[in-house]
């Protein structure tokens, strides 16, 4: 079999599913590299999508090492009956002196577009190159796996996949992506709510 390229998701499917709410969350604050817990609303809703994960064949769990993605897939991998695996190349983006202030002031759709790097933070194309390293890892796992993580690795996720990254992935909605069909070049992704 070929290996593909460094930059290339290996077609595999796999499960994603995003941390749940943050304090953070709520008031559209950069969280990145900050480790925020989930609030109440994120444990009830990692509860749900545990219940939304049963039944779909899920063998590994891998987690950012990051608590609020990490207590999700702690409630995901206790109705599941698996251990939560650790991979740090799953950990959110660092927005460097941008942490802690609200998305919108600070140019972040030009941190997607790789024409700013707050100090001190990651570049979107880093971003993107350690996601597609760290989901390659992960999905060398005994399949199904689900991986839990971030949004703004999951924005990384889904330029690699072939789909505009700039969109926000709900909070502990798990998403099924399927590696493209036939001739097609873009990944499937699919919301299991």
């Amino acid at each position: 079999m070929n290996t593909p390229p460094a930059d290339n998701i290996h077609p595999v499917a796999f499960w994603f599913l995003r941390h749940g709410e943050t304090d953070w969350n709520t008031k559209d604050l950069s969280q990145g590299a900050v480790d925020i817990p989930l609030n109440d609303t994120g444990l009830a809703q990692a509860r749900a999508a545990a219940l939304l994960l049963r039944n779909r064949g899920i063998r590994s769990l891998i987690s950012s090492p990051l608590s609020r993605a990490r207590v999700t897939a702690e409630i995901a991998a206790a109705e599941l009956g698996l251990p939560v695996q650790i991979d740090d190349g799953l950990r959110e983006v660092s927005f460097g002196v941008q942490e802690g202030t609200p998305m919108a002031a600070w140019g972040f759709q030009d941190w997607v577009d790789g024409r700013l790097t707050p100090d001190g933070g990651e570049s979107f194309p880093a971003l993107t190159a350690r996601a597609v390293a760290a989901i390659n890892r992960c999905i060398a796992r005994p399949p199904t796996v689900l991986v839990v993580a971030h949004g703004s690795l999951f924005r990384a996720m889904r330029g690699a996949m072939g789909h505009e990254p700039n969109v926000r992935t709900r909070n502990a909605v798990p998403v099924w992506c399927a590696p493209p069909a036939g001739d097609a070049t873009i990944w499937q992704l699919t919301y299991a709510d």
